[in-house]
């Protein structure tokens, strides 16, 4: 877990190419599927923090796809509400 807890201070310092890389190679390397649903949810927190939405719907799916009942599941649905508001709002200008 000291893997996550060191993507997640990359994430917090604003260093996000270094946390996709971090948690990209983790993944790829992972077989426990609690840690790999923990590595694609951070993943999508890092893509999140800069507004990639698509990826971090992807990685929150992979986590969701995991483990149901994930906080990914939360994540994922907060974006689709976001993105559901900005479509409305371009819509109703």
């Amino acid at each position: 877990m000291q893997q996550i807890e060191t993507i997640k201070s990359l994430i917090a310092d604003g260093r996000i190419d270094e946390a996709v890389a971090m948690c990209e190679a983790e993944a790829s390397k992972e077989t426990d599927t609690g840690r790999l649903e923990m590595i694609y949810y951070t993943l999508g927190n890092a893509h999140r923090k800069r507004e990639d939405w698509q990826r971090a719907l992807n990685a929150y799916q992979r986590a969701i796809d995991i483990n149901p009942a994930s906080p990914a599941a939360t994540a994922r649905k907060m974006i689709v509400e976001i993105l559901n508001y900005y479509y409305k709002d371009q819509f109703n200008q």
